[in-house]
């Protein structure tokens, strides 16, 4: 059973952009009214090559496409689609008036995620998109959490319960004597770091593992990232800091946690809506925090700032 449609509003701050692809005017005219009324950003296109150019301007969040149109039909164009690397991870709900097994099965094969059935029931296709669109925002935030030099990654759920988790993380958590006990003793751990922020374990090794809970990584996930710290960490900062003047700008700086957090998803080449996103702050949070970093850093603009931070974050 599909859950309830959630308003674009309450998923993000940012509304979310949705194509729609079909050459029927009173279809586009449906479909448009009740997008719009849901909170989302509505673009069109009639045919392929119309869908074709409005991804040339700005990729959306996800597609609903006409299985069926003159032309080039949406069978096609899903694979051209899936076929561009930038594109790809656009999740595609056809919409078609055909229910027979055969045709499911090509749109499925062509890249799509689902599909409905024409005539339309309106409740239906936005709970469809609204999880289809929860599903795409956290598998590209789980993506690109995996970037991030030297860290582990958790993805939980609503419960607690880990949706989603990184190898490095797999590993960690496998080495952490206080939880070899099973799966009950992980939850109450977890549990117990979502509500104090942060948390310290030990591995077997002996080394620490630092855990912090960064806020939403979508609606209803949380982001947890797990780092291993080493007991010569300040040491090597220290002996580095002295060597290289971006490092010793850095090591000076006196950023807080937040603004390190920041510095760090900027010098992975993020946007500010991508690092909202993922530390589950608005556009305009991470810019005051970016504004500060600068101050601090002595530097006015984001490249500059990155390359000091690159350095830092290669060397962990």
């Amino acid at each position: 059973m599909l859950p309830p449609p959630e308003s674009a509003a309450a998923a993000s701050p940012v509304s979310h952009v949705v194509l729609v692809v079909d050459d029927a005017p009173e279809t586009l005219r449906m479909l448009c009214d009740a997008l719009a009324l849901e909170g989302y950003t509505v673009l069109v296109a009639r045919d392929a090559t119309e869908a074709l150019e409005r991804f040339e301007m700005g990729v959306p969040d996800a597609v609903l496409l006409d299985a069926l149109m003159p032309g080039e039909d949406g069978f096609s164009l899903c694979r051209r689609l899936k076929g561009e690397p930038s594109w790809a991870h656009v999740p595609v709900i056809f919409m078609t008036g055909l229910a027979e097994t055969e045709q499911i099965l090509q749109g499925f094969a062509s890249g799509g995620v689902d599909y409905v059935v024409k005539p339309l029931r309106i409740p239906e296709v936005l709970a469809r998109l609204a999880t289809h669109l929860r599903n795409a925002h956290v598998s590209r935030l789980a993506r690109e959490a995996v970037d991030v030099a030297g860290l582990g990654v958790l993805l939980l759920d609503s419960q607690g319960r880990i949706a989603w988790r990184s190898p490095q993380a797999t590993r960690w958590l496998q080495q952490i004597p206080a939880l070899a006990e099973g799966e009950g003793a992980l939850r109450r751990w977890l549990l117990q770091l979502l509500d104090q922020g942060e948390a310290l374990v030990t591995l077997f090794d002996g080394s620490p593992l630092q855990a912090r809970h960064l806020g939403p990584g979508g609606p209803g996930e949380r982001m947890v990232l797990l780092r291993q710290l080493q007991s010569s960490a300040s040491a090597s900062v220290t002996d580095a800091a002295a060597r290289d003047p971006s490092q010793r700008r850095l090591s000076g700086a006196a950023l807080t946690p937040r603004e390190t957090e920041v510095l760090s998803w900027l010098a992975k080449g993020k946007t500010n809506r991508d690092i909202g996103d993922i530390l589950g702050m608005s556009p305009r949070t991470v810019n005051k925090h970016l504004e500060h970093i600068f101050e601090k850093l002595g530097v006015e603009t984001r490249t500059a700032a990155a390359a000091i931070a690159s350095s830092l974050l290669l060397e962990d």
